[in-house]
């Protein structure tokens, strides 16, 4: 891994960015030597490029950084290209009002690092996704912050679900997730007003704890000590 710097002061670091935090995909300049990718329809991939009698060629971080800035989530899963439409109302409501309670946990107990979108987290070159949130201990974070990205797994990435990301986020995702390191997964779906917890349990994540808005749970983690978050008010009316 080459050398990087750290963020001084991440701007979703601040009460002004708390709903900006989960808005539309900002991207970095293109580099050099890439070949130019068509992007995917909502919530689909592109095929891979083939050369005729070649074998199927997966798209790379190169190819990635050349996606347009149209306002739409786009990610590489296995070199494969997936776009997201641009979220509703509810998913916003919901990702800004979460990120809002880490935030405030970590302002009281500077432990660690949250971001919300857009950050890119780079797996490998291959796999380059932009979690809805991410939380990172501020020993991770001066291993695999840069000034671009985050290179390398947080402990813990949450996805805001929905009809055309559901299916992947509880199957791709995770999977990927989990085989990338990441200690703890919250899948948070607006429909159910439920949250699915996958935690490490050695080397992959254990059965997934499911939490209801209905029977009044409360969703904790031993990454953030003490933080409480009633899921009445993650998801509020």
């Amino acid at each position: 891994m080459p050398p990087h710097d750290l963020f001084d002061h991440p701007t979703n670091h601040g009460y002004e960015s708390w709903y900006g935090a989960c808005s539309a995909h900002g991207y970095n300049e293109p580099m050099s030597g890439s070949d130019r990718v068509k992007p995917a329809g909502p919530g689909t991939a592109t095929p891979s490029r083939k050369r005729d009698g070649d074998p199927v060629l997966k798209l790379t971080y190169d190819d990635f950084v050349l996606f347009p800035d149209d306002g739409k989530r786009h990610e590489l899963i296995d070199g494969e290209h997936y776009v997201t439409p641009s979220p509703n109302t509810r998913h916003q409501q919901i990702c800004g009002d979460l990120f809002a309670l880490i935030w405030t946990y970590l302002e009281a107990h500077p432990i660690g690092r949250a971001f919300g979108v857009p950050l890119d987290v780079v797996f490998s070159r291959f796999d380059v996704v932009e979690p809805d949130i991410q939380y990172l201990s501020n020993e991770r974070a001066a291993d695999v912050i840069t000034p671009q990205h985050v290179r390398g797994a947080p402990e813990l990435v949450v996805e805001i679900a929905s009809p055309s990301t559901r299916k992947r986020d509880e199957t791709i995702k995770r999977h990927l997730y989990e085989r990338s390191g990441v200690s703890e997964y919250w899948v948070v779906d607006p429909d159910t007003d439920v949250v699915r917890i996958y935690r490490r349990t050695g080397d992959r994540f254990g059965r997934a704890l499911e939490l209801s808005r209905e029977a009044g749970d409360v969703l904790t983690t031993p990454l953030l000590p003490g933080l409480e978050l009633p899921l009445v008010r993650i998801f509020r009316d």
